[in-house]
Order: structure tokens, then C-alpha cells, then sequence
């Protein structure tokens, strides 16, 4: 499924993330949501990427920070679906496991509570 141009796919992961709970959205402070095409190092196996500081991590943290980002890449994500509702259910879980980064979740909790 590769029809989608970045525009498409841009407009896919917002209307996802309106569909995120008001709790889950609500505590995300300085987050910028990015959509790229691939990872820098070109490779297709990533799908998404935060890239920040975990709200458990920070210590003197406030203004002047730059923002922390969440990023999901458009080719993979492409390259693993085969229709669009495939694409949204994966932009889904895909930020789901980011934003849950952001809160300190890490990789081996995600996949005990199945968003892995």
C-alpha cells in the first residue's frame, strides 16, 4: 500500500490521534507529533520513534526545553499494510506505544500489555 502521499498520511495520523483518550493526550507536555518518511539511517523496520525525555526521567525540566517529539515514519508503516483500515488500526497502535513512551512505559511493559 504505497498510494498514500505524505499529505494523506499526515491528515490519517491526526484524525488518529483525535480518537486518543482525553487522559492519554492531556498529560503530553512540550510534544510535537512528526511524520517522516523513514528513519534517518534508512532503514524500514522502525515505525515509530520517541525522542525525548520520559515524564519519569525529568528532573529540572521546563522552560526553554525544547520540545520532546514523536515521530512515525510513512514508508514502513505503508510497507506493513495492505489497506486502509490496516494503516489506521497500525498509525493507532503506533502512537499509542509512543505516547506511552513519553510516560515512562517501556518496550518489554508494552508488549505484556499487548501494544508491543
Amino acid at each position: 500500500m504505497h498510494d498514500i502521499d505524505a499529505e494523506e498520511f499526515e491528515a490519517l495520523v491526526v484524525a488518529e490521534l483525535d480518537l486518543l483518550p482525553d487522559d492519554m493526550i492531556d498529560g503530553l507536555d512540550n510534544v510535537v507529533f512528526v511524520v517522516e518518511d523513514r528513519p534517518e539511517d534508512g532503514s524500514l523496520d522502525l515505525l515509530g520513534l520517541y525522542d525525548g525525555v520520559a515524564l519519569t526521567e525529568r528532573g529540572q525540566y521546563g522552560f526553554g526545553e525544547m520540545p520532546d517529539r514523536i515521530v512515525l515514519y510513512r514508508e514502513p508503516l505503508l510497507g506493513l499494510v495492505e489497506d486502509l483500515d490496516e494503516l489506521k488500526d497500525q498509525i493507532h497502535v503506533t502512537l499509542v506505544h509512543e505516547i506511552a513512551h513519553f510516560y515512562g512505559i517501556d518496550d518489554s511493559r508494552l508488549h505484556e500489555l499487548g501494544w508491543g
